[in-house]
């Protein structure tokens, strides 16, 4: 399903705007930063789904632009059909952000889409904002305008928040091979979660009003396949007419109603509070693949943007930050063999089966898997998770206040060399900093689940023994 939320500055405490949110996905998921590249004309990409996609499609290209931007993002290996690695979440150099969020479209829809349909998939579409949009506006009319030149490739309908500092917007693109999307911009005064993604009604006025974007073909579609009658005096419903007629799901109306009354106190909604509306067990689970949290504060230096990143869950995992101008991040949080689609069926040292060599190389092998370490943190914490469920909430806040503390530090110790034009210098120990607190809570989390693992082994011993006595036994 996923999950995304935008928190307009007016209810924050710092007064900068946030965007959070995690990916539903259940294989591997790793860290990586992006340089900026340059790109020669006539340099393509590979878009759209195999014919293993739910919805089956065909493998198109499109031009690369000449310049894309340095980004960090979060890749995944396997959706049905879509070529790996996908992503669906992060921050570029520019400030914009993204997060990709399922949204189902009406059951019509998805079965007038056609089999053979081509265009930019969702994760294709997400990168492709991160590489080359430098506003949010930039970014859905950038989505509009891929979708316009060469079709969308469907699961079945999806969404995006895309948000800079000084605006966000919801963007859904729905199932069908019609074009159709629709995009509606929120403010400083929003709190918006998607779970599924969903815009209500929007004026048709105009297809430019400032707060709304859409196809050309919205309306007119609509009224073709008489799910709307212009004669009615009826709004126009995005949600009811094209998506699933559900409005806001129960856990949108919950998590939005939980942030407005946090935001009616005096301090506002910290980032603590966004981090607890990432990670509290009502939304988030074994299904989180992993969580963000990005401040969307002006930035005097690209280097100084940055995103709070947990590897999985964040019900488990603490968010840490890593800041755009890091070099690289370490070995632990890059793609592994565990949970990644194929690698099963490859070897590691470069010997062949069927031309099946290992994506992942020895050197990275060697060290720990992030992932694998929080997966079975998150697992023990769940098999007797009323005992230690509370117990690591209870660390994982303390734990980032710490990190809370540290970060503000490491941000003016780097612009400081940034003003004094030391880049390289700044750029290590930006590095530095964010490969430390990484593999910091990397060992925190190992050190839990040795903790854990042995007490959970003592309470089903003693269960597992009590239950082979009678109670007369027992007393």
């Amino acid at each position: 399903m996923s999950y995304g939320i935008y928190i307009g500055k007016n209810h924050t405490a710092d007064g900068i705007a946030y965007l959070g949110g995690y990916g539903d996905e259940p294989s591997s998921h790793w860290l990586e930063v992006v340089e900026r590249k340059q790109h020669s004309e006539g340099t393509t990409i590979k878009v759209g789904v195999t014919a293993q996609a739910d919805l089956p499609g065909v493998i198109t290209e499109i031009p690369q632009a000449r310049e894309t931007a340095r980004h960090i993002r979060v890749n995944y290996s396997f959706y049905k059909g879509t070529p790996a690695p996908l992503t669906n979440g992060g921050l570029n150099e520019y400030g914009v952000a993204v997060r990709d969020i399922w949204s189902p479209s009406r059951p019509e829809l998805v079965a007038m889409t056609p089999r053979d349909q081509t265009g930019p998939s969702y994760s294709d579409l997400s990168r492709i904002v991160l590489e080359r949009a430098k506003s949010a506006v930039e970014g859905v009319k950038l989505m509009g305008d891929l979708i316009t030149r060469y079709g969308h490739t469907t699961y079945g309908g999806n969404s995006n928040i895309i948000a800079d500092s000084n605006e966000a917007w919801v963007i859904i693109q729905f199932a069908g091979g019609q074009g159709l999307w629709a995009a509606e911009r929120l403010g400083d005064n929003s709190i918006r979660a998607s779970r599924p993604g969903y815009i209500e009604e929007i004026p048709i006025e105009s297809q430019t009003c400032g707060d709304f974007l859409y196809s050309t073909n919205l309306v007119d579609f609509a009224i073709s396949q008489g799910w709307y009658d212009p004669t009615s005096g009826d709004k126009f419903n995005v949600n009811k007419i094209y998506g699933d007629g559900k409005g806001k799901w129960d856990g949108v109306s919950w998590i939005e109603g939980e942030l407005a009354s946090l935001s009616m106190r005096p301090r506002k909604i910290t980032v603590e509070d966004i981090f607890w509306a990432i990670r509290t067990e009502r939304l988030t689970g074994d299904t989180a693949g992993y969580g963000q949290v990005v401040p969307l504060g002006d930035a005097a230096h690209p280097e100084l943007r940055m995103l709070w990143h947990t590897h999985v869950g964040p019900v488990v995992s603490p968010f840490t930050p890593v800041f755009m101008g890091v070099r690289e991040v370490p070995p632990e949080f890059r793609m592994h063999r565990y949970l990644t689609d194929g690698e099963a069926e490859r070897f590691l040292d470069g010997r062949c089966f069927d031309s099946k060599v290992s994506l992942v190389s020895q050197q990275v092998e060697s060290t720990r898997s992030a992932t694998y370490v929080f997966k079975r943190l998150l697992n023990l914490v769940f098999r007797d998770s009323e005992v230690f469920l509370p117990e690591v909430s209870a660390f994982l806040t303390a734990y980032e206040r710490r990190l809370l503390e540290v970060s503000v530090d490491v941000s003016k110790t780097a612009r400081i060399l940034l003003h004094a034009g030391e880049l390289a210098l700044a750029e290590r120990y930006l590095t530095y900093v964010t490969n430390t607190e990484l593999i910091k809570a990397l060992d925190s989390a190992e050190q839990l689940a040795c903790a854990l693992d042995v007490r959970s082994r003592a309470i089903h011993a003693t269960c597992a023994r009590d239950s082979l006595l009678g109670p007369e036994q027992i007393w």
